[in-house]
């Protein structure tokens, strides 16, 4: 019996490591490339500022990176995944959270959901650095 008290443990201490399994669909760097329904007089600057953003996510943490703003980092935890959807909580380092939504649309390439709007969601495009 004191074996399996050892072993046991072990194997919830890496049950609980693991994480939701989105968070192995999310692993990486993931850069702007362009953006989706926004209007036509501001498509250019968009599509500028989505190639200046990045993403990082390795293990529980997310970094963003917004062109002229420094990197914010935070804790993340999966709140809801449907089909291709994702809905993030980061943690904010002066407390609170950001609800953040994700459409996951193959292994390179994602699209962070800026807006739900009558009109369409606005996204930006990403893909997975290499």
């Amino acid at each position: 019996m004191s074996k399996l008290v050892p072993l046991t443990l072990a194997s919830l201490l890496l049950c609980t490591a693991c994480g939701h399994p989105i968070q192995g669909k999310l692993e990486g760097r993931w850069i702007g490339q362009a953006v989706e329904n926004f209007d036509d007089d501001k498509i250019a600057a968009a599509t500028g500022w989505a190639k200046g953003t990045s993403m990082e996510f390795s293990d529980n943490q997310l970094t963003v990176i917004i062109p002229a703003e420094d990197p914010r980092s935070g804790a993340y935890e999966v709140v809801r995944a449907h089909q291709n959807d994702v809905w993030l909580k980061v943690a904010r380092k002066n407390g609170g959270a950001d609800k953040v939504h994700f459409k996951l649309d193959d292994e390179h390439s994602i699209r962070w959901v800026l807006d739900d709007g009558d009109s369409g969601s606005r996204a930006i495009v990403m893909r997975r650095e290499n």
